[in-house]
């Protein structure tokens, strides 16, 4: 008889471990997903892509109702998740329904950061998160409304974008002295920025949002230094917070996201967690890449083979604001290390690759990103690149002849 495993939460990393158990564990569990987003799991990396009406919230869809119905998943999708009765070994949901489980993995992500400041509970005050966020926003779009995106990183950038392109006037604020600081060094960054504002953008840095104005609802937003910026809304996209409270609330162990070990195990016997909300060896990771790692290695271990997670190499590969962006491993050199850079403003390119130890261990690239793949394979391989260092700049066809003279 199949153990009834229940997954809380219908994301990305949701459906990856079910992919992922379909192809090393078939019939051995009786799979539930439970999640509060009243739709099927979708790509949550393409919602800017909605917002910027280049596709459509259908077509994000990850996998149709058949496909999981074929799987013998049983999906609640709308439902909210309210307790874990370790003891009893069940789930309790909204409506007062218990689930038994045998296994429990928490899938539950992350929730964006509202800035505490005076008016932000002002109407008016949203956030870029999910397929609803993009329902409002893209309603501000067609309105023209005056928005102001607080949050100069991946998530700030497309809401920025997608709104401009929409016809919405934007202004992007940022904490930072540049953008997308956790990704890109400063020559990186400065060319995202030049290249984000011919596209209609207007970007403030080292801009610290003080208040939010308006008496009934957003009326502008006032910065640490006194500048006032009208705006008809704010968009706030200054991070987000790993979704811990049902864990946490279960006596489970917590730090900043769900502590997990190499098992992606909790602290509770046979109870797991992946993606956003987790918290491995100290780190959590708000990509979807390490997500997919965590699912192949937990979907290994609950099929009783021999598999353990010691961790992801961070990369970053998207259209960003409709420039295409890439960035991995230790992009900004260690000390010890070296860079080679490669920069044409003119063009809208940027390359900088560092190595150490004759190996390559990180990468920008900005504007010709067609090599990233490759790149990332050699950070992550630890190749030696002695015998392609002259060319390996200029891409992986180059650098294969070269190495095969």
């Amino acid at each position: 008889m199949s153990e009834p495993l229940v997954i809380v939460g219908n994301g990305m990393a949701a459906a990856r471990l079910v992919d992922e158990l379909a192809k090393v564990a078939l019939g051995r569990y009786a799979i539930a997903v439970i999640g509060d987003e009243p739709r099927l799991a979708y790509n949550r990396v393409l919602l800017s892509s909605v917002l910027a009406g280049e596709t459509t919230s259908e077509d994000i869809e990850l996998r149709p109702a058949s496909w999981w119905r074929d799987r013998g998943v049983t999906l609640k999708y709308g439902c909210v998740a309210t307790e874990i009765d370790v003891g009893r070994r069940e789930l309790k949901i909204e409506n007062d329904e218990s689930i038994p489980f045998s296994k429990l993995v928490l899938t539950t992500g992350s929730s964006p950061l509202r800035l505490n400041v005076p008016g932000a509970d002002l109407p008016g005050i949203h956030t870029f998160r999910d397929s609803r966020d993009v329902d409002l926003l893209l309603t501000l779009a067609a309105q023209k409304k005056r928005v102001v995106v607080v949050g100069g990183g991946l998530l700030g950038l497309e809401a920025a974008y997608g709104l401009a392109k929409g016809g919405a006037p934007v202004t992007l604020v940022h904490l930072m002295d540049r953008l997308m600081e956790r990704q890109l060094d400063a020559p990186a960054a400065a060319l995202l920025k030049s290249l984000v504002e011919r596209k209609g953008i207007e970007i403030l840095l080292n801009a610290n949002t003080a208040r939010i104005h308006g008496a009934t609802r957003v009326e502008g937003v006032e910065l640490a230094d006194g500048r006032r910026i009208d705006a008809d809304a704010v968009i706030f996209a200054a991070g987000i917070r790993p979704n811990i409270a049902l864990a946490k609330e279960a006596g489970i162990a917590v730090n900043r996201g769900i502590v997990v070990d190499d098992h992606l195990q909790t602290g509770a016997a046979d109870i797991f967690a992946i993606g956003e909300c987790a918290e491995h060896r100290g780190v959590c990771y708000g990509l979807v890449e390490p997500a997919y790692e965590q699912a192949r290695v937990l979907a290994r271990h609950l099929a009783g083979r021999e598999a353990s997670y010691s961790g992801s190499i961070v990369a970053t590969n998207l259209k960003v604001s409709g420039v295409s962006v890439f960035s991995g491993g230790d992009f900004m050199g260690a000390d010890g290390s070296e860079a080679i850079v490669l920069s044409d403003v003119n063009h809208g390119t940027y390359k900088k690759l560092v190595i150490a130890d004759g190996r390559l261990t990180g990468a920008v690239l900005i504007g010709d990103v067609a090599d990233a793949l490759w790149y990332l394979e050699l950070i992550r391989t630890r190749q030696p690149t002695a015998r392609i260092r002259a060319d390996m700049m200029f891409g992986r066809s180059l650098a294969i002849r070269s190495e095969a003279a």
